[in-house]
Parts: structure tokens; sequence; C-alpha cells
């Protein structure tokens, strides 16, 4: 077992027992134009999108995708992969799903996304525990007390209080692996039209991208919190 890979096998399990998470947490590493996929394991031939493979790999299951595979280009264009498709960019598209009152609305929202600032060429998206490689982001999917213990990790050198952004579309490719990456800080996000209709996100999920940079500290105060604050709350 390389390092890498036993480090990210303890943050993974680490991130389970102490959280009580139900399901994996998940990597997520996006490839530059230049760089090498990693070598992992992974569903060959599938033509998924980007929240398919997250909400798959929390349940085991790794995929390594090239912007070919991608079948959602709203989420390949927040992801650095493919630029926006007109009818997106306009509104037009998200307009006629019939959440917004009007086309401007839905392009007022895409017009506002928070979008990876670099060109890539696909993505490893894999659960955290057999990922062999430096991920963007760690992604954890379960009940609001659990994830609320990543808003606990935020404020605990600095103070202050923590701020997410979300809208009611792309949770999975913007809210939780876009704004983590861009802002190198977590995001959480209640989940999204398209997470609802294409993967099996449960009712009652809220869904949190941590960049991975903050995962050594992040883990080490989770230790802390295991035999301290957390035995003070009630964990039903």
């Amino acid at each position: 077992m390389s390092e890498q890979l036993r480090v990210n096998s303890e943050y993974a399990e680490k991130l389970v027992t102490i959280l009580e998470l139900r399901d994996e947490p998940v990597a997520v590493k996006l490839i530059k134009e230049g760089e090498a996929f990693p070598q992992i394991q992974a569903s060959q031939g599938e033509h998924i999108s980007h929240c398919q493979a997250v909400f798959r790999a929390v349940k085991g299951e790794s995929f390594c995708l090239t912007t070919e595979m991608e079948n959602c280009h709203v989420g390949t264009s927040v992801l650095g992969m493919t630029g926006t498709p007109d009818k997106v960019a306009t509104g037009e598209f998200h307009a006629g799903i019939g959440i917004h009152d009007s086309v401007d609305a839905a392009g007022m929202m895409i017009s506002q996304r928070i979008v990876v600032p670099y060109e890539t060429i696909g993505e490893v998206v894999c659960p955290l525990k057999d990922a062999d490689f430096v991920p963007d982001v760690v992604i954890i999917m379960d009940l609001p007390e659990r994830v609320y213990w990543i808003v606990a990790l935020m404020s605990a050198e600095n103070g202050g209080r923590a701020t997410f952004s979300t809208a009611p579309f792309q949770c999975a490719c913007e809210d939780i692996t876009a704004i983590p990456i861009v802002t190198g800080s977590p995001n959480i996000s209640l989940g999204c039209f398209g997470c609802r209709k294409r993967t099996d996100m449960s009712k009652d999920e809220v869904a949190c991208g941590i960049p991975y940079v903050l995962m050594p500290s992040y883990m080490s105060r989770l230790e802390k919190y295991k035999t301290g604050v957390m035995t003070k709350a009630r964990r039903d």
C-alpha cells in the first residue's frame, strides 16, 4: 500500500467512524491538460454525469471519466471540461424545467455560477479509502447532524460564521466540487433538482465538499471532538 493510499484510507475511516457516516466519503480529482489519470480500478465505458458518479461512489464504485464520457454539459461546463451551451447560458434550458419564473431569472442563476478557473480533460471519482492520489475535494453526504460538524471545524481556528452558496441546480458539480476548489473552503448543499432526479440522493441528506488541503487539520480536530465536545451533544 502506498503512503498516499494509507493516508486516505485513514482519513476515510475517521470520517466514517467519528461522524457515524452511513456511506463512504468520496474523493474527486479533476485532471488538467497534460496530466495523467491516476491508475485505479474503475468502471469502464459508461457515459454518466458527475453527480451520478459521486452518488455511486458513496456506495463503493470508482470512475475514471474523460470529458467524452460525461453526459451532462451543465456539469462539465462548471468543471472546466467544456464551454457552457448557449441554451444553458441564456437560461432557456433551466427555465424550461419549471422552477424559475422566466428565462432571465434562470439565466441570472447561471451567470452567477462559480466555475473551475482552468481547463480540465476529465476526472476521477472514487471512495476516499481507495484513492491512491491527492484529491481536489472530499465529499460527504449524510444527515444534517453529521454534516454539522464540518461547520464546527470551519470555525475552530479563527471563529466567525460559516457561509454557504447553493442554488436549485448543480449540487454535485458546482456546490460541492467547484466551489470548494475555487474558494478553498468547505461548502454545504441541500441537493438540487438534477441530483434528486438522476441519483438516489435521500430525502434526509445534505452534501458537503471539503478541500483536500484542509483534511490534515480537520482530522486532528475531529479526533479531539470524538472524546470531547461530541460526548456532550445528543447524537441519536
